[in-house]
C-alpha cells in the first residue's frame, strides 16, 4: 500500500481555490472547457464501491491537453488526481511538467511543495529534498506550509541516510495456518509465544453495501515449528459487525478488543452496548468457554473512536489509540494509557506527553511484556514520510524516551504498521501486503536487530492447587521487584483449572506471593538477575490450608553470609506475613531455621535458631503479639535434599541450589 501523503492539505483545484484564476494560460476554449468537465469527473462519476472516479477526470483532462499540451493548469489537475490515486510517479510526471512550462506559475512556490512530497513518497530523496529547499527560500511560501515543509525536508534527509545504513531485515512469512487470501493483520500473542491472535477481514453477505467484516482468529505453534490451521474465535465473540485487534493478556485468558457499531451508530451485536464509534469490548476465558463480552468497565470509551489496545504483562495498564475531531476538523489519534483501579474498572485515560505523541496520527501501539518498551506507528516523528514504525523506551521515573525510528528497511516508502515483538525480544512480528504473499495482508516476522529488542521477557507457568485435595485453586499471584519493593505483576489462576501464566522480565529478582483465602501464603524466589539459560519456569504450586501442619517456606527472607542480620529485601516478604497474621489473628505458629550441611554442625543450630528468633523480633516489632509466635533452631538436620542426594546431582549449579532450597526460614502452624 503506497503511502497516503498527510502533507497535501491544499488541493489546486478539487477543492476549487484556482477554478477563480482568471484568465487561463490557454485561449482554446475548448481546452478549457474540457479542464472544467475534469474537474467535475469524479464526483460526478461516484462509484459507490471505489469512491471518486479519479481515471475519469484524468482522461478528461488528458483530452484538454490535447487541445493545448502547455496548459499547466490541466498538468496540476492530473498530478493531483494521480496523487490522490496513490499514483505518485505519474504525479511526479505533471507536477514537472506544469514547471517546465511556467516555473513562476504559483506565486507561493507551492507545487514545489506537492513535488517534494510525492517524491519523498516513492523514495527520490535527493530531488524532494531540492525541491524543497528551493520553496523554503521563497520569500513568499504559505505560512501553512512552511512547518509541513520542514518536516518533509527532515524526512528526506533521514530517509536517505536510513537507506544508506540498512538494518538487517529478512521477513518471513508465518505461513497458511494463519496467512489466506483475505487480509491478516494486528497480531498479539500470549507470553509463551505460543498462541496468537489476530485480526481477519471476511467476505460477509449478510453486511450491506460492503459484504465483509473483521472478526478475529487464533493458531497455535505445534511442537513441529509450524502455526496451526488458524480457527476463528466463538460467535459470542465474533459477529455480523467489525471485532479486531485484540489484545491478550499474558496467561491467554483475559481478551480486550476492539467492537464497533453497524451504520445506525448503535447496534454493537447482541447484548453488547457502545458509547459511540468503536469502543473496547472485555471477555474472559474460564475453562474452555469465553464469556459474553462487555463494554470495557470504567472511563476509557467514549463518544470518540477508541481502538488498537495493548494491554501490560501485569495486567494493570492498558495503551490504546484514541481517534478524534481536531479544531480543524480533521481526525486526529493518540495514544492514550489508563490504568486499572481496586474495584476492578479502568481508570481515566490519559494521552501520552508529546514525546511520543504529534500533531498526526499515531497507531498501532505495542507494549512489550516487559512494561518498558513501547513500538507503535507514527506519521508525525521523522522518518521515511507516511506511516513508520518507531521505539519509545519508559525510565525509571516513567519518562519515555525520544522515540527511534526503526529503520530501513522496516520502514520504507509503504506505509508500516502493526508491530507485535515477541517475549524474548528477538522476533518480532507485522503485516504486509508485500509479493510473495498469499494475497492482501498477510502476517510476517523476523528477527528483531539487537539494539531495536526490548527487555528479554520469561515465563512462569504451572498449577495451583490444594497440597491435601489436589482440587485446584484460582490463586491469586503478586509479583515485586525485591530492589525497589515495586509491585510488577497482579494475575490470578484459572478458575476452573487453576492454571496460570505469568511474565517474568529479565534482568530483576523477584518475590512471587500465591494467596487464597483459607490457605496459608505460597512464596517464591525468582533470581533473573544471573541468566541460566532458561526461557521459562514450570512450577505446580500446592497451597497448605490453614489446617495443614506443614512447613510453609519464607522464600524471600535472606540472610547476611554467616549471620543472623536481615538483609534489606527480605521486608517485602516479611511485612506481607505481618499483614496476613493480624488479618488472621487466631493463628499461632512456629518460625524454624534451617542452614545446609555444611560447616560445624553446632555452629549451624545456633545460626538457624539466632536466624529464626530475628524473624520472629520482627514480626513482634511490627505488632504481631508474642503469645502467637515461637522460634526454633533445627540446623542441618531437617534437609529437603540429603547430602546423598546432593551428590547425585549432576552440575555444580545444581547442587549449589540444592544447598539453598536447605537454607530456609519456615513457619508451621501450632494447636
Amino acid at each position: 500500500m503506497q503511502k497516503i501523503i498527510a502533507f497535501l492539505l491544499f488541493s489546486y483545484f478539487l477543492i476549487g481555490c484556482s477554478t477563480a484564476q482568471f484568465p487561463y494560460s490557454t485561449s482554446n476554449k475548448k481546452a478549457i472547457k474540457l479542464f472544467e468537465e475534469a474537474q467535475k469527473a469524479p464526483e460526478l462519476y461516484f462509484d459507490q464501491q471505489k469512491g471518486p472516479n479519479y481515471p475519469k477526470g484524468i482522461e478528461i483532462a488528458n483530452q484538454a491537453l490535447e487541445k493545448d499540451p502547455n496548459f499547466w493548469e490541466a498538468h496540476l489537475l492530473i498530478a493531483e488526481l494521480y496523487e490522490r490515486s496513490n499514483d505518485y510517479k505519474n504525479a511526479i510526471v505533471h507536477y514537472k511538467r506544469a514547471l517546465e512550462i511556467d516555473p513562476n506559475h504559483s506565486v507561493s512556490g507551492s507545487t514545489l511543495y506537492y513535488l517534494s512530497a510525492v517524491q519523498l513518497a516513492v523514495g527520490q530523496y535527493d530531488d524532494a529534498n531540492t525541491n524543497i529547499e528551493r520553496f523554503l527560500r521563497n520569500p513568499n511560501a504559505s505560512d501553512q506550509l512552511i512547518g509541513l515543509a520542514r518536516q518533509i525536508q527532515a524526512n528526506a534527509k533521514f530517509a536517505k541516510n536510513a537507506v544508506q545504513n540498512p538494518k538487517p531485515f529478512k521477513p518471513v512469512n508465518i505461513g497458511p495456518g494463519i496467512n489466506t487470501g483475505f487480509p491478516e493483520y494486528f497480531p498479539t500473542m500470549t507470553v509463551d509465544g505460543k498462541t496468537i491472535f489476530f485480526t481477519r477481514q471476511i467476505s460477509d453477505p449478510r453486511v450491506e453495501h460492503y459484504f465483509a467484516q473483521e472478526d478475529f482468529y487464533i493458531s497455535n505453534f505445534g511442537d513441529d515449528k509450524i502455526w496451526s490451521a488458524s480457527f476463528a474465535m466463538p460467535p459470542n465473540v465474533n459477529t455480523i459487525n467489525n471485532e479486531g485487534a485484540p489484545t491478550i493478556a499474558p496467561d491467554g485468558k483475559s481478551l480486550i478488543f476492539v467492537g464497533c457499531s453497524d451504520e445506525s451508530g448503535i447496534y454493537y451485536g447482541e447484548n453488547r452496548e457502545g458509547k459511540g464509534s468503536c469502543d473496547l469490548f472485555f471477555t474472559q476465558k474460564i475453562g474452555n468457554k469465553w464469556t459474553n463480552p462487555i463494554n470495557l468497565p470504567g472511563n476509557v470509551n467514549t463518544m470518540h473512536w477508541e481502538t488498537q489496545p495493548s494491554l501490560s504483562a501485569d495486567g494493570k495498564t492498558l495503551y490504546f489509540i484514541r481517534g478524534l475531531r481536531n479544531r480543524d476538523g480533521k481526525r486526529d489519534a493518540d495514544i492514550y494509557v489508563s490504568y486499572l483501579q481496586q474495584d476492578g474498572t479502568w481508570g481515566t485515560a490519559q494521552r501520552l506527553p508529546n514525546t511520543v505523541n504529534t500533531p498526526y496520527a499515531e497507531e498501532s501501539v505495542h507494549i512489550h511484556p516487559d512494561g518498558r518498551t513501547l513500538y507503535f506507528a507514527s506519521r508525525g516523528h521523522v522518518g521515511m514520510g507516511g506511516s513508520d514504525l518507531f521505539v519509545s523506551r519508559m525510565d525509571d521515573n516513567g519518562n519515555w524516551s525520544k522515540p527511534e525510528n526503526l529503520g530501513y528497511p522496516i520502514n520504507t516508502v509503504n506505509d508500516e504498521n502493526s508491530l507485535v515483538v515477541a517475549p524474548t525480544g528477538e522476533i518480532a512480528f507485522f503485516a504486509s501486503n508485500r509479493e510473495g504473499g498469499y494475497g492482501d495482508l498477510d502476517i510476517y516476522y523476523f528477527e528483531l536487530p539487537e539494539e531495536l529488542r526490548p527487555v528479554k521477557t520469561l515465563y512462569f507457568d504451572g498449577r495451583v492447587f490444594d497440597a491435601v485435595s489436589k482440587n485446584s485453586i484460582p490463586g491469586h499471584f503478586q509479583l515485586t521487584d525485591l530492589k525497589t519493593g515495586k509491585v510488577m505483576i497482579i494475575s490470578d489462576a484459572d478458575k476452573t483449572d487453576g492454571t496460570f501464566m505469568v511474565a517474568l522480565p529479565i534482568n530483576r529478582e523477584y518475590a512471587i506471593s500465591v494467596t487464597y483465602p483459607g490457605y496459608f501464603p505460597y512464596t517464591l524466589n525468582f533470581n533473573l538477575l544471573i541468566p541460566d539459560g532458561k526461557d521459562s519456569y514450570h512450577l505446580d504450586i500446592p497451597l497448605n490450608p490453614e489446617t495443614s501442619q506443614q512447613e510453609n517456606v519464607l522464600a524471600n527472607v535472606f540472610f547476611d553470609l554467616g549471620k543472623s542480620t536481615l538483609r534489606p529485601e527480605s521486608k517485602i516478604e516479611l511485612n506481607d506475613f505481618v499483614a496476613y497474621l493480624k488479618r488472621n489473628p487466631k493463628i499461632k505458629i512456629e518460625l524454624g531455621g534451617h542452614t545446609d550441611s555444611r560447616g560445624n554442625k553446632d555452629e549451624n543450630l545456633k545460626l538457624s535458631n539466632d536466624r529464626a528468633k530475628t524473624v520472629y523480633d520482627y514480626l513482634v516489632a511490627n505488632g504481631v503479639l508474642a503469645n502467637r509466635l515461637s522460634y526454633k533452631g533445627f540446623g542441618s538436620t531437617q534437609p529437603i535434599y540429603s547430602d546423598d542426594a546432593i551428590s547425585k546431582l549432576g552440575s555444580d549449579i545444581e547442587k549449589e541450589q540444592a544447598h539453598q532450597k536447605n537454607r530456609r526460614t519456615v513457619y508451621t502452624i501450632l494447636p
